[in-house]
């Protein structure tokens, strides 16, 4: 839903953005021209804030159960992680940083949509209901709102492509040990022998004396 959505909003903002001029005009036509582009991504900017909002009571409600790990919460460990992975890929150390259930690489991957979602989120309920955000506003302020949403909504927009786009993609897809993809995406699984190699700290949580059996 997260990635169907992200790509809608990604190619109809892109469009209207720069509906008239070239060659972005050519490409806002493919999407019905801009009133139509529009309808699509205020449509998926809606739905992917209804994703967001499920995630957050599906937490709750590992909370509520006392299911819940705070293995994606930022931790001093991961500094010390990744430090030791600069050492290592500098050649100062034989060993890997010893990841747990989420790398720092992840777990930035993870804060990062809160942070766009965030921005990108408010910014985009302003934009897509004017007449209801001018009354957030005081009077004066009017004349220069509009253009700090435009600019908050769109060029954080853009930084969340580009970082899809070459950090995202490279560190969860195009990497050679899981070129072409990642399948965890589809399948929400990891294999035995890769959880071993990539996050042995979890590993070790689930398995303990044994997995070294």
């Amino acid at each position: 839903m997260m990635f169907t959505t992200f790509l809608l909003l990604s190619f109809t903002g892109w469009g209207l953005k720069y509906a008239y001029a070239d060659p972005s005009s050519a490409w806002i036509t493919i999407w019905g021209g801009a009133k139509t582009a529009g309808i699509i991504h205020r449509t998926a900017g809606i739905i992917m804030l209804l994703d967001f909002l499920y995630h957050q009571f599906y937490l709750l409600n590992l909370w509520r159960k006392k299911d819940l790990r705070l293995t994606v919460v930022p931790m001093p460990k991961d500094v010390v992680d990744f430090f030791q992975n600069v050492a290592y890929y500098v050649g100062l150390s034989k060993k890997k940083a010893n990841f747990g259930k989420f790398s720092y690489m992840q777990k930035f991957d993870y804060w990062a949509v809160y942070w766009g979602m965030f921005i990108i989120g408010t910014s985009g309920l302003f934009l897509a209901f004017p007449v209801m955000a001018s009354y957030v506003f005081p009077t004066w302020s009017i004349s220069w709102a509009w253009d700090v949403l435009f600019i908050m909504h769109s060029d954080e927009a853009l930084l969340a492509i580009v970082f899809i786009l070459f950090f995202h993609f490279y560190n969860e897809h195009l990497r050679s040990d899981v070129f072409p993809m990642n399948y965890m995406w589809l399948t929400g699984k990891m294999p035995i022998e890769e959880l071993k190699h990539k996050h042995p700290a979890e590993y070790e949580y689930l398995y303990g004396d044994k997995g070294k059996k």
